[in-house]
């Protein structure tokens, strides 16, 4: 049976992604300390909120020292909305250092024209770089943001969905070797969302 491990820093949704994932079948354990990560298949780095009081929580809870060992480790982990963000090494949002599990920096989206910010709704996402989260040749997949940064990753490769922002298309979700990670939030995202979830917890069962 899968188990999650859903990290509990105080700012994450948690029991929106609780009820998402155990909607589908998983097991969910939050996880507050490296201890409660035993016996956990994939963790889950939620979000809400400014990415530098988020690290420094994480840092003082021990947790950003445990998540780097984890991945380290080659174990799999879910980011969603700031957590993606704080898998990056910075973010243009505060001065505090990131994860760093992913190279590049989190930017403040543009300014355009009609195009307020926060980036607030539902848009669809465009295909990248294919995997289990959004493998080639899916269906159109539409989705619920909010956000004001967007990760640039120094590999392209990493982004898996980009979306539209004015005239330019930035990162919606990354992923590389046993990292994930939506920009968006799935587990508001409907059936959409949900079969991204079930993706992604079917690759934990292959694994």
């Amino acid at each position: 049976m899968t188990r999650l491990g859903l990290i509990d820093y105080g700012m994450g949704n948690l029991h929106s992604v609780q009820r998402a994932f155990e909607r589908l079948g998983a097991v969910v354990q939050p996880v507050s300390n490296a201890a409660e990560m035993d016996g956990c298949t994939a963790l889950v780095l939620p979000g809400v909120g400014a990415f530098d009081p988020a690290m420094q929580r994480l840092r003082q809870g021990g947790l950003a020292e445990a998540i780097t060992r984890w991945c380290a480790a080659g174990k799999p982990l879910l980011g969603i909305c700031l957590g993606l963000q704080l898998l990056f090494e910075a973010s243009d949002e505060g001065t505090a250092a990131g994860l760093g599990l992913l190279k590049g920096r989190v930017r403040a989206l543009p300014r355009c024209p009609g195009q307020p910010i926060p980036h607030m709704g539902w848009e669809p996402l465009i295909a990248a770089t294919p995997s289990p989260l959004l493998p080639a040749g899916g269906p159109d997949t539409w989705v619920y943001f909010v956000h004001s940064y967007a990760a640039e990753p120094n590999d392209p490769a990493c982004n898996t969905a980009l979306v539209r922002f004015g005239d330019t298309a930035v990162t919606a979700a990354v992923w590389q070797g046993a990292i994930g990670a939506c920009q968006f939030h799935p587990e508001k995202s409907g059936p959409h969302g949900e079969v991204i979830l079930r993706r992604w917890l079917a690759w934990l069962a292959a694994q």
